[in-house]
């Protein structure tokens, strides 16, 4: 028997009074999204690629669709994000990019409004230099995201604060036990 998400990954938190399991992985993540965002996150990403990544990007609809590299490279973008989004397992690098991607592409307003309500200095979402020095207080942090109830979909905001623990664990920490005192 498996054991539960939360015991295996240590992310375990409440958001909007639900009980919220993190993911320890961007491509675990990746695997639990809806084909519809997978779609959206790779569609932004193929609208300004990672040059270092594009290549595995090719390679995983290659190996996928059982198509030849000329092939997946003469796809036009909105057909690779289709061939994209099928792909469960893309790795973790990728899954990494294509979620960040999906965030400052789809939800910039999620972002500009957390890190609003945090104090933190950013340009439409993306923190400004200087305001990734420190963790915020875990108390502001419960407050921010009492602020995005109901201003956006709780899983939207809980994808959003996932992917902020998988780029730093440390300085979102406080996310892990968000709500846990109500």
């Amino acid at each position: 028997m498996r054991q539960p998400l939360a015991s295996r990954s240590g992310f375990t938190s409440r958001i909007y009074s639900a009980t919220v399991e993190f993911e320890a992985t961007a491509s675990r993540v990746w695997k639990k999204l809806p084909r519809a965002e997978r779609r959206l996150a790779a569609a932004a990403f193929l609208r300004e690629p990672v040059p270092e990544l594009l290549a595995s990007v090719l390679a995983a609809i290659v190996r996928t669709r059982h198509v030849r590299p000329q092939v997946a490279r003469a796809m036009v973008p909105e057909e690779q994000a289709t061939a994209l989004a099928g792909i469960l397992d893309p790795g973790e690098t990728l899954a990494g990019s294509l979620l960040v991607a999906l965030h400052l592409a789809e939800r910039r307003p999620l972002l500009a409004a957390f890190l609003d309500a945090l104090g933190i200095p950013h340009e439409n979402g993306v923190m400004k230099d200087g305001g990734e020095d420190q963790a915020p207080d875990p108390a502001r942090v419960e407050q921010a995201a009492r602020e995005l109830e109901g201003r956006f979909p709780a899983a939207e905001v809980e994808l959003y604060f996932n992917v902020l623990l998988l780029q730093d664990s440390e300085r979102w920490g406080a996310l892990r036990g968000l709500g846990a005192q109500r």
